[in-house]
């Protein structure tokens, strides 16, 4: 069975960090590109960032820009977002998700087949 769980999720005051892992069971992410995504409520889901196959291309949405960094650990089939500088605005359900689809980064939420349940994360004073 193949499955993404999403964890390091929580509650952080702006300015803070936290690092989102994505570990997966069943299958190999070495043939995935991996994507990290969020929904906040009202909101449609969106890309936040993105990692290739290769984990050589990195593609990111401007309001996370300088302030994420998405890699991966291939040997751990794992894959991390590091969220610096957190705002009120990035308050959101994160999800990650795989894409057996495309070797490129790419953020399109239609290529992504494999899903987690999402983690919490709450930035607020």
């Amino acid at each position: 069975q193949l499955q993404l769980v999403e964890s390091g999720g929580g509650l952080v005051q702006p300015g803070g960090s936290l690092r989102l892992s994505c570990a997966a069971s069943g299958f190999t992410l070495d043939y995935y590109a991996i994507g990290w995504f969020r929904q906040a409520p009202g909101k449609e889901r969106e890309g936040v960032s993105c990692i290739s196959r290769s984990g050589v291309s990195t593609n990111y949405a401007d309001s996370v820009k300088g302030r994420f960094t998405i890699s991966r650990d291939n040997a751990k089939n794992t894959v991390y977002l590091q969220m610096n500088s957190l705002k009120p605005e990035d308050t959101a359900v994160y999800y990650c998700a795989a894409s057996p689809r495309t070797v490129q980064a790419l953020c399109g939420v239609t290529l992504y087949d494999y899903w987690g349940q999402g983690t919490q994360v709450t930035v607020s004073s």
